[in-house]
């Protein structure tokens, strides 16, 4: 089942947010990310907020667009009330759960009245998630013609016996077709893995890999399986039907995937994403993904969406039917927020940005968590040469040893 949501001070029915949002507003970007938290079937290894027809409870996907209309309408008013900038929408990210689910003409409705709130910076970038059996070649060019330049697939594996431990629903056979219509309707493409399933051997990852690059991609994301308490898979396990992950085999696959991309021209960005080469003509990073690792404020809408405006991050309520009631009485449909102090807003700064290959400026830290870095560099968890230029960049062992980074940092 999809995880329990934080604790957090109660948020107001008005949506209104603190003074404190408007400080340096002007310079960070604003982002929109839509959940949509329908799917056909539950994967064993989710606990995303998600929903299958029979747990909807009574409601029905076909109102959802307009759900989510009211809120972003909602979401523009509040912005405004808070005395924030006009800010165009630079990023626009629909996620799930699987977006694709809804007829193309309902992401299109609601892109649109992102558009129509707050308007699209020029160049935006805007993504769905997509899995492989829910697009065919024409939902694909719907998209495009919205005003879509982007989709991310979740492709996971190419191996049949690894799909099926997943509980994935397409074939192996999918992918290619999938992402040769994205890119004829002129769509990026991205490719979401996920490695270390119970049973997957190392050639299976290499299959996996060979299979992804096969389609050329403009962007690969590749992900460790964590096992989350309450999920089918976790049961599985503890049964003894599969094996638990092994973290050995974590890091050897990880090792691969970075080499395998690099070989084919793509750079490491963020420990689990890789893009193609700036050298090769152009950026194709997520720029939505950065956002969040970044700090900067995008407004989510959606049950169980998490958004962030200026160091105060708030949530929706989570079942599909609370946030329809909230949304119906024309109230906001946060559950709880938090406003961060700035002393936990630099932690998690440092904790995001020793993520990413732009690094954290070294700045940040303070005089006594300085006196860490000639440790990391002398035990290879950081680049020495960005270390010089004031910049905490994280190597392949310390991508690997991410969370050991930090902890040296912060102690």
């Amino acid at each position: 089942m999809p995880s329990i949501l934080p604790e957090g001070d109660p948020a107001p029915e008005d949506g209104s947010l603190p003074p404190s949002v408007r400080e340096g507003a002007e310079r960070r970007a604003f982002g929109v990310y839509v959940h949509v938290p329908y799917c056909r079937v539950r994967c064993g290894y989710c606990d995303f907020n998600t929903y299958t027809a029979s747990e909807l409870g009574g409601t029905s996907r076909g109102d959802y667009a307009d759900q989510v209309q009211r809120e972003l309408s909602l979401g523009a008013r509040v912005l405004r009330d808070a005395g924030l900038p006009e800010r165009r929408v630079s990023t626009v990210f629909f996620g799930g759960g699987t977006p694709t689910l809804l007829p193309a003409t309902d992401l299109a409705v609601m892109l649109g009245r992102i558009r129509d709130e707050w308007g699209l910076a020029e160049g935006a970038e805007v993504t769905t998630e997509a899995n492989p059996d829910s697009v065919d070649r024409a939902y694909l060019e719907r998209l495009a013609d919205a005003g879509f330049t982007r989709v991310s697939f979740g492709m996971q594996s190419a191996v049949p016996h690894v799909l099926a431990t997943l509980d994935r629903t397409h074939t192996p056979e999918r992918i290619p077709l999938v992402t040769r219509w994205a890119r004829e309707a002129g769509l990026q493409v991205s490719v979401d893995l996920i490695y270390g399933t119970p049973g997957e051997s190392v050639a299976d990852w290499e299959r996996s890999l060979d299979a992804a690059l096969a389609t050329e991609p403009d962007h690969v994301s590749a992900y460790a399986l964590i096992v989350e308490r309450g999920t089918k898979l976790a049961a599985r396990i503890r049964r003894g039907e599969v094996p638990a992950p092994d973290d050995d085999l974590h890091a050897e696959m990880y090792e691969l995937a970075d080499a395998r991309f690099a070989d084919a021209g793509f750079e490491w960005y963020e420990i689990s994403n890789w893009a193609r080469s700036r050298q090769s003509g152009g950026s194709t990073r997520s720029r939505h993904n950065l956002s969040y690792w970044t700090g900067e404020d995008w407004w989510a809408a959606g049950p169980g969406a998490h958004s962030h405006v200026g160091g105060t991050r708030w949530w929706n309520l989570k079942h599909p039917g609370a946030y329809a009631e909230r949304i119906g009485r024309g109230v906001s449909p946060a559950h709880a927020r938090e406003v961060l102090s700035s002393e936990a807003r630099r932690s998690e700064r440092i904790l995001l940005e020793t993520r990413i290959a732009d690094g954290l400026p070294a700045e940040v830290l303070t005089p006594d968590e300085r006196r860490g870095i000639p440790g990391l560099i002398a035990d290879g968890l950081i680049d020495g040469r960005a270390a010089i230029g004031g910049r905490i960049v994280p190597t392949l062992r310390g991508r690997l040893l991410a969370d050991t980074v930090v902890h040296r940092l912060l102690g």
